[in-house]
């Protein structure tokens, strides 16, 4: 397979923090690494004019290429403007995208966030200044694979799928 984008195959211990959804629901971050459900993250905020809606695009395209089986997929994007970023905002974000049940928005303490973005290797000091970045995690694995870059909803869909192979 020929990839026009950059593809690592890292492993991140990821601490089991409690974040919060759109919902206000508190949810611990090993519950959905324990779901059986493959994962696909995203790092964005509500407020981004730039990066964010592209990647949320990029999930919004995902939904819609996978149909009834989204439901065997969890979407987590994940704050990184937790000071922000509150429930009520991040359901009204994901209703642009008409994200749907499998897709949580999570927020949580910056200390929660930070120890997150640090576990996944995303951290940076300024929101400005993060790049586009999906990452995914397969049920068969501890492995997880880092796109960095803007990708295309069918490479995204083809990374995916290649995830639990």
């Amino acid at each position: 397979i020929v990839r026009k984008y950059p593809r690592k195959v890292e492993y991140y211990k990821i601490p089991d923090v409690t974040l919060v959804n759109q919902n206000g629901k508190k949810i611990k971050m090993q519950s959905y690494l324990d779901s059986g459900k493959p994962v696909v993250v995203d790092f964005i905020y509500t407020t981004c004019t730039t990066v964010c809606p592209v990647l949320s695009a990029g999930f919004a395209s995902l939904r819609n290429r996978l149909g009834a089986d989204i439901r065997s997929v969890q979407l987590l994007s994940i704050s990184i403007d937790p000071e922000n970023d509150r429930p009520e905002n991040m359901k009204k974000y994901l209703a642009m995208f008409h994200a749907g049940e499998e897709w949580d928005f999570l927020t949580g303490s910056r200390e929660d966030i930070t120890l997150l973005l640090r576990a996944f290797n995303a951290y940076i000091p300024d929101k400005m200044q993060h790049e586009p970045l999906y990452i995914l995690h397969g049920t068969k694995s501890d492995n997880w694979v880092r796109i960095s870059g803007l990708i295309s909803g069918s490479d995204l869909m083809r990374e995916l799928q290649g995830i639990e192979n």
